[in-house]
């Protein structure tokens, strides 16, 4: 079993990076094989919107999102981690969301499994807000829930914690850090 993190922060060492490190050593507790990818050191443009991937379900901007897109076919579990910037997710993540248009189109335009092939994948989104509104992770939610279902990833959770926003705050919440691998071994547990 193999589950991907993909770490949508742009600052490293945050509380979703030190969350998502967390799920992925529950996973490898259950004996998970992993790997985490750290969106903000890579080169990802934005979607042009030129529908060149409704042809070949091929997206023809040659950067590391096509690293991503190998990474995201061999994965059978997916750990989303993005902090909420304006109730929505990072720039960063959002412009790797963007590009997934390629995979919606294998989907829908081509009639072709979007990541290669139709084994069952899980997914998990965990996140951070610096407000404490009920509804701060809506938006979020939201866009997850369709990559996830444009994928064909079943959406299996969520780890959301408001009213963290300063850097390694999370550390001080009395069970996050728990919580998170407990959850990292749900993700992987059929």
């Amino acid at each position: 079993m193999k589950v991907l993190g993909i770490a949508g922060s742009p600052r490293r060492g945050g509380n979703t990076d030190l969350l998502l490190a967390e799920v992925m050593r529950g996973a490898t507790g259950k004996g998970a094989e992993i790997k985490t990818i750290f969106i903000s050191d890579l080169d990802i443009a934005p979607c042009q919107h030129c529908d060149a991937c409704f042809e070949a379900g091929e997206c023809n901007i040659d950067d590391d999102m096509q690293r991503i897109y190998r990474e995201l076919a061999t994965a059978d579990r997916l750990a989303l981690a993005s902090p909420l910037h304006f109730m929505g997710l990072t720039a960063q993540i959002k412009a790797m969301i963007d590009r997934c248009q390629s995979l919606w189109a294998r989907k829908y335009k081509l009639n072709l499994p979007p990541l290669g092939d139709r084994r069952p994948r899980k997914g998990l989104f965990i996140s951070v807000g610096g407000r404490g509104k009920d509804n701060i992770f809506e938006p979020a939610l939201a866009t997850v829930k369709a990559l996830f279902h444009s994928l064909d990833i079943d959406y299996s959770g969520k780890l959301l914690f408001s009213e963290i926003d300063e850097k390694g705050s999370i550390t001080k919440h009395p069970d996050a850090l728990k919580q998170a691998y407990l959850a990292g071994q749900r993700l992987v547990e059929n």
